[in-house]
């Protein structure tokens, strides 16, 4: 039952990302990227860490 909590963190990027009227701007700049494109970019990364987070709180389930 303690595993299925660390699940529901997969779901933050998704929520994130839902509506793109939220992050859909041009301003602020970040060297030639504007703000949508860096928005995303830094989701990706984030869900990366969010899944190794998952996996390791998880635990290993190989066995199954």
């Amino acid at each position: 039952m303690k595993r299925r909590f660390w699940y529901w963190l997969l779901i933050l990027p998704f929520i994130a990302t839902l509506y793109p009227p939220f992050y859909a701007h041009h301003d602020p700049v970040l060297l030639g990227f504007p703000f949508f494109y860096l928005y995303q970019l830094i989701w990706v990364v984030l869900a990366a860490i969010v899944v190794g987070i998952v996996l390791i709180a998880a635990g290993d389930r190989r066995d199954v």
